[in-house]
């Protein structure tokens, strides 16, 4: 680290300041001074060895009484300065970046004290005063481009419903043609307040049935795929009512777009739950056969009746193991994901109309326009068709 360089008249001056302040503390005429305590102290303790040292003889003839009180009102002058100028500045240099109001400071002080005199008292360097100075039109330019930023950020978070984070951000300047790096979009969001949402608690609904069958674990975590409509996860969720009812919301998704292809709603947890979000899914794809459906070991996805409806789409099931969540982790995510951009915070839905049009809406938004930054922040069903082959454009024959 560099080491601050404080001249000796400076030290001498800081030396004298906190002598004039009878009661003052080292620590409190150092935060003043802009300067560590502890070098503070230093310099004490060497004038006070300075001071009991023998003393040495002048040669110079003794000055005349007007001479000394010149000096003592001088001396007394300065040091009233000393102790006003930093009184003055302490409220300006608690605010935002200390360094940055100090050189305000001394600009707006300068006619008064003067330059040199300001930066010694309050430590700063002239010449950096100067260079602060003298680029003030760059730094305006780049606070007006923060702010072109800013409000083109505001639009962003607000089209997200207030979910989009600083990744998800970045991404949609860089489609719109703002190329900017994604510190600078964090730095803004910091300084106008604005954050993406986090994940929040999870809670238990999966209960398994013992008398059940079980299907082996046919992904071990690997939650990819290099096709569409090859693999799939699903999971089932709460939607809290502000009645203290529920509602229950079953997923289907495509492990290779991350798209959700089936969902359904309900006020039971029956196994009528999951076979509509799977009946969703073969509707929108036209036919899941050969595909692979992973779930946990909930009673509703072990009853016969499931086992059935997938043997009739020509599905595999697919089971984690009992009570591991990370076994079906992308799918909880999904839910996860649907939770906290919709509710935002708030505890629950005002009634169960709500929860199904928040369902509904979230899931067309997803699909269509949220960007997943597994996809390299495409939105699934735009990942899907960047995966469609390119058409070969004939050329007429002569």
């Amino acid at each position: 680290m560099v080491m601050k360089h404080y001249p000796p008249e400076f030290r001498a001056e800081a030396v004298a300041l906190y002598r004039s302040r009878p009661g003052a503390t080292i620590k409190s005429v150092a935060q003043d001074l802009g300067v560590n305590h502890e070098t503070l102290r230093n310099w004490i303790r060497l004038d006070d060895a300075q001071r009991t040292g023998a003393p040495t003889a002048s040669a110079s003839a003794p000055a005349s009484p007007e001479d000394e009180n010149a000096t003592l009102r001088r001396r007394i002058r300065e040091l009233e300065e000393e102790r006003d100028i930093p009184a003055q500045g302490c409220p300006v240099f608690r605010r935002g970046d200390a360094l940055v109001n100090r050189f305000g400071f001394v600009s707006e002080n300068r006619r008064q004290y003067g330059v040199k005199r300001l930066c010694q008292v309050i430590g700063v360097a002239r010449s950096s005063y100067y260079h602060w100075k003298a680029t003030a039109s760059d730094r305006a330019a780049r606070a007006a481009d923060d702010a072109r930023l800013a409000a083109r950020i505001r639009v962003i978070h607000h089209e997200s419903a207030g979910t989009y984070g600083v990744p998800r951000i970045t991404a949609e300047l860089h489609d719109t043609g703002h190329e900017v790096n994604h510190k600078r979009v964090a730095r803004v969001m910091r300084g106008i307040g604005l954050a993406g949402l986090r994940l929040r608690r999870r809670h238990r609904t999966t209960t398994a049935d013992p008398t059940a069958v079980k299907a082996p674990d046919l992904l071990g975590r690997d939650f990819t795929a290099q096709e569409p409509n090859t693999r799939y996860v699903g999971d089932i969720t709460y939607l809290p009512i502000a009645d203290g009812t529920f509602c229950y919301l079953a997923t289907v998704m495509d492990l290779c777009s991350r798209r959700l292809v089936g969902w359904a709603v309900a006020d039971h947890m029956r196994v009528d739950l999951v076979l509509d979000a799977l009946h969703a899914a073969q509707r929108r794809r036209g036919s899941l056969a050969g595909a692979i459906f992973h779930s946990d070991h909930g009673a509703q996805y072990g009853a016969e009746s499931f086992a059935d409806a997938c043997r009739t789409a020509g599905v595999t099931r697919s089971m984690g193991a009992v009570g591991s969540s990370a076994d079906n982790a992308a799918a909880e995510s999904l839910n996860a994901s649907f939770k906290r951009e919709t509710l935002q915070g708030a505890r629950s839905w005002g009634s169960a109309r709500e929860a199904r049009l928040a369902v509904f809406g979230w899931a067309h938004r997803y699909n269509t326009r949220r960007r997943h930054s597994h996809l390299g922040q495409m939105s699934p069903i735009d990942y899907e068709n960047s995966l469609l082959p390119t058409p070969v454009t004939l050329t007429p024959a002569a």
